[in-house]
């Protein structure tokens, strides 16, 4: 089944895109929650209409998502959370953490564009910060336990 997406879906595609997904996943996810339509021609030429008309305000966005981008650079965020004796976190660290150390040095995003891997013990990560979809930045943080 052929979709245009309405908006970004982490894993899928960004807005937009035509995607290809299994029959099931269109019908009964991505068109009832109104993040995609079926990809009809009529449909298809709306959309390259609209992309024509679209596109300096697309290149405005990705010049503004390439400068909240070098904000990144140099960024490097140290979390503290509660451990246990063998160093192993309570819990996890995740995407809503992240975006909380990122807010206090006043970098505000949405926890939604932060991919990260679950930090289950003391150690050093990267997560990856989507900010549009050609601009993504690397954000290394460590995780240490919480002064008592």
């Amino acid at each position: 089944m052929e979709l245009i997406l309405k908006e970004d879906v982490i894993n899928l595609g960004y807005k937009d895109d035509i995607v290809k997904v299994k029959d099931g996943y269109g019908r009964n996810y991505l068109i009832p929650t109104g993040k995609a339509i079926i990809a009809t021609e009529s449909a298809k030429k709306v959309l390259a209409e609209n992309l024509k008309q679209r596109a300096h305000k697309l290149a405005k966005i990705k010049a503004d998502a390439e400068e909240l981008a070098k904000k990144f650079e140099g960024v490097a965020l140290t979390i503290a959370t509660k451990v246990s004796a063998t160093g192993a976190v309570y819990g996890s660290v995740g995407a809503i953490q992240i975006a909380e150390e990122l807010a206090k040095l006043g970098l505000e995003v949405d926890r939604k564009i932060i991919a990260v891997e679950s930090a289950k013990e003391i150690g050093s990560y990267t997560a990856t910060v989507r900010l549009h979809k050609e601009v993504s930045v690397k954000v290394p943080y460590t995780v240490v336990a919480e002064a008592e």
